[in-house]
C-alpha cells in the first residue's frame, strides 16, 4: 500500500510524525479513514481514538480529545486539544475525567454550555465503553 505523511501535534508535543499506510480519525460527523491521495478535507474531531495504520503489520492507537484534522495534498494533519498514546489511559483517569464532565455540566448556565458539556460527557461515557474499562 502506498504511504503519506501524518502528523499528530498536542499543545504539550508532537506525538508523532512519519509516513503511514492509512489512519483512522474520529470526526464530530462520523468516523472517517485516510489514506494515501485522499481528497482534501478539514473536520473538527470528537474524544475518540486515532487507529494508525504505519506499514500493514503495526498498528498505534492514541486517544483524543477534541481538535481538528485537515487531509491536504500533503497529507494529514491532527491538531489535537489532548492527545495520549491509548496505553496511558487507565479506568481511574477516565473515571475523573467524567466526573470532572459532570462537574462541568452541573456548573453550566447556559444552553449551549449545557448542551456542550452534555456532549463531552457522552462522548467520555462512549470511550469508557469502547475502551472496555
Amino acid at each position: 500500500m502506498a504511504a503519506f505523511t501524518f502528523e499528530l501535534v498536542s499543545p504539550e508535543k508532537l506525538l508523532f510524525s512519519g509516513d503511514v499506510e492509512s489512519v483512522v480519525v474520529p470526526g464530530t460527523e462520523g468516523d472517517f479513514q485516510v489514506f494515501k491521495d485522499h481528497a482534501p478535507v478539514m473536520s473538527t474531531l470528537k474524544p475518540g481514538i486515532v487507529a494508525v495504520d504505519e506499514n500493514g503489520s503495526s498498528q498505534m492507537r492514541l486517544f483524543v480529545r477534541g481538535g481538528f484534522a485537515e487531509v491536504s495534498a500533503s497529507g494529514l494533519t491532527i491538531l489535537a486539544e489532548q492527545a495520549l498514546p491509548v496505553e496511558e489511559l487507565d479506568a481511574a483517569r477516565i473515571a475523573q475525567e467524567i466526573k470532572d464532565a459532570e462537574e462541568d455540566l452541573a456548573d453550566a448556565t447556559t444552553d449551549a454550555a449545557k448542551r456542550q458539556a452534555t456532549e463531552k460527557l457522552d462522548q467520555l461515557r462512549e470511550l469508557k465503553a469502547a475502551l472496555g474499562i
